[in-house]
């Protein structure tokens, strides 16, 4: 009888640690789809009004920024509109159904792929801001449309090619379904030479010409504030905008990738996983560059908040005249606004081109 009531309370014991788990689980699961779910929202919403903007002319950036930015935008929102929601889906999914499959594969491959196509995305705005503000005389020449089209296009092409192998369940890497990250996730470790060959192609190079160009500006900037300095003529307001743009731009970039990259070598080269939300946040961290993306390279240019303002004033106009008239919006004030903008852009000429408030380089005789 005793015997009989120990391994009845044994039983109820592990019966019980397992449903704690279990309930530990499913509450660590449901604060990870909540932070994906506000996160995707953020993404979507900053770049669908990003693109509000660049969609029509924004004083300061060129033809060809334009392209570029908009090859950005388009990255970042896959990240809302394509990584998480197929990812949720798998997760869910995977309640019933565990092990890797085609879908997953193909999770997979589009996650590696918009990952890649970002970092590119940001490399290829890099080198044509240096070759702006380095090269302005031979701009039109080095920067053509066509020249221009074809980065892009690599940007978005050559991971395609490069990742092609993940798509595969029989392929060169394996792929599995992560209860930490709610990914799926390559295996590195099952085929180490291949994921240290995808950091030798994307994340070292873009890096290098990131840092490169972006230092390279940040010194011109410095030497020519102070020249102006010495001769008396620095602009009061502008006199530190490239630190104040280019420095969280590269520090968003490695805050945002560098984990991630991190724990992907780590990974392969020892074949162990990290603590689960150590895996989350580095999964999930790359993600909110996409945000922040909106931030550095958009929001922080006056000339692209003064036409969003313009933006919301026609929508409001359109939509719903008595709430334009509420907040004192009229075609009137819409029209002084516009001529306001223009008059304000003759002041200077701004090479930087793709974040056009980064810094003011004038040419001194």
């Amino acid at each position: 009888m005793y015997l009989t009531f120990n391994f009845s309370t044994s039983n109820y014991s592990n019966l019980s640690d397992a449903d704690s788990l279990r309930l530990q689980e499913l509450t660590h699961r449901s604060v990870k789809i909540s932070i994906i779910i506000i996160l995707g929202v953020m993404i979507t919403l900053g770049n669908i009004a990003v693109l509000l903007v660049i969609t029509s002319s924004v004083a300061g950036w060129s033809r060809n920024s334009r392209y570029f930015l908009l090859s950005l935008t388009a990255a970042d929102s896959a990240f809302g509109l394509l990584v998480m929601p197929l990812n949720l889906w798998v997760s869910l999914l995977k309640d019933y159904s565990e092990g890797p499959d085609t879908l997953c594969h193909v999770v997979a491959f589009c996650n590696a792929t918009i990952y890649s196509t970002c970092m590119y995305t940001l490399a290829t705005i890099s080198l044509e801001r240096y070759i702006a503000v380095f090269y302005p005389l031979q701009y039109s020449t080095l920067m053509t449309r066509k020249r221009t089209l074809l980065l892009i296009a690599f940007a978005w092409c050559f991971p395609l090619f490069l990742l092609s192998p993940i798509t595969f369940p029989d392929g060169i890497i394996e792929v599995h379904f992560s209860t930490a990250s709610l990914v799926c996730n390559p295996s590195y470790s099952t085929n180490v030479a291949y994921t240290l060959s995808l950091t030798c192609l994307i994340f070292f190079p873009c890096s290098i010409v990131m840092t490169y160009a972006n230092l390279s500006v940040w010194c011109a900037a410095k030497r020519q504030r102070l020249k102006l300095r010495k001769y008396g003529c620095a602009l009061r307001n502008r006199h530190n905008v490239a630190a104040r743009v280019l420095v969280p731009v590269m520090a968003a970039y490695y805050t945002c990738w560098t984990p991630c990259m991190a724990v992907m070598i780590y990974s392969a080269v020892s074949g162990s996983t990290v603590p689960e939300w150590i895996e989350f946040v580095v999964v999930w961290l790359p993600t909110s560059n996409g945000f922040l993306n909106c931030i550095f390279y958009f929001w922080i240019n006056k000339n692209f908040r003064r036409k969003f303002h313009l933006i919301l004033q026609r929508l409001a106009l359109a939509i719903c005249p008595e709430l334009a008239d509420t907040f004192g919006w009229s075609s009137t004030s819409s029209a002084q606004f516009v001529s306001g903008i223009l008059d304000n852009n003759n002041m200077v000429h701004e090479r930087t081109s793709s974040v056009s408030s980064t810094c003011t380089l004038l040419s001194l005789a």
